[in-house]
C-alpha cells in the first residue's frame, strides 16, 4: 500500500492553507488549468520561496490571482475601458492580464519589467485562498522550471519534494494550454502567450492584437 506524502492536505483543510500563506509559507493548489504555487505577494521572503522551489530564474516574472477587482487597484497604475470589458467578458477564468504595476509591487513579481500580470480564477478553491488571505496571492505553475506542469497533488509532490511545501488537494485539474497572457500596457494589447482563451476570442473585446 502506498503511503500519501504527508504533506498533501485535503480541500476540507483551507484554513490550514491560508494560515500556512499568511505566515510566510508556500501552499501548492489547483487552479481552473493546472496546480499553482501561491505564497503572499507582499511578502518578498515567500516569493523568494517560490524561485527557490522552482528552481526559476529571478529574470522571470510571477502573476498573482486575486479575489476581487478591488484588489486590483493597488496593483496597477490605471485599469483602462479595455481591460474593464475583457474582465467583465472573461473573469474569473484562464486570462491573465498584465498591466503597468504600481510601485508598491515587489521587484521580484515583476522581474524589474515595471509590468504585472493578474487574473480572477475561477477555480473554488483558489478564489477561495485569495479571498481568505484577503490580498493578492502568487499564480506561477506548480514546477520545476522547465518541467512539465502538473494536473494532480501528487505529481506536484514529486516534482517539488520539499519540506517548505505544503499541497492543498483539489482533485485533478483540467490542464490544457494554461492562461492566456495579454499586455494591456502597449497599444494595441499584446498577446504574450495564448492559452485556454483564443486571440479570436480577445479581438472581438480588443478590436486588435498585436
Amino acid at each position: 500500500m502506498e503511503i500519501r506524502d504527508n504533506r498533501i492536505i485535503a480541500a476540507g483543510e483551507l484554513g490550514k492553507a491560508v494560515g500556512i500563506i499568511a505566515a510566510g509559507g508556500v501552499v501548492a493548489f489547483p487552479t481552473e488549468t493546472f496546480y499553482g504555487l501561491a505564497a503572499d505577494a507582499a511578502n518578498e521572503g515567500a516569493i523568494d520561496q517560490i524561485f527557490a522551489l522552482k528552481g526559476r530564474s529571478f529574470s522571470n516574472p510571477i502573476a498573482l490571482i486575486i479575489a476581487e477587482l478591488a484588489h486590483l487597484e493597488a496593483l496597477t497604475e490605471g485599469i483602462s475601458d479595455t481591460a474593464h470589458k475583457l474582465m467583465a467578458a472573461f473573469w474569473p477564468g484562464p486570462l491573465t492580464l498584465v498591466f503597468r504595476a504600481a510601485p508598491a509591487v515587489s521587484l521580484r513579481l515583476t522581474a524589474g519589467s515595471g509590468k504585472i500580470g493578474v487574473r480572477i480564477s475561477s477555480h473554488p478553491l483558489a478564489q477561495a485562498l485569495a479571498a481568505g488571505l484577503g490580498r493578492p496571492i502568487t499564480a506561477t505553475s506548480a514546477n520545476r522550471s522547465g518541467h512539465p506542469e502538473c494536473t494532480t497533488a501528487d505529481e506536484v509532490s514529486k516534482q517539488l519534494n520539499s519540506d517548505l511545501l505544503t499541497i492543498l488537494d483539489g482533485g485533478p485539474t483540467p490542464g490544457g494550454n494554461g492562461s492566456t497572457f495579454l499586455d494591456l500596457s502597449t497599444e494595441p494589447p499584446a498577446m504574450l502567450r495564448q492559452g485556454t482563451i483564443s486571440r479570436g476570442a480577445l479581438i472581438t473585446i480588443c478590436g486588435k492584437i498585436s
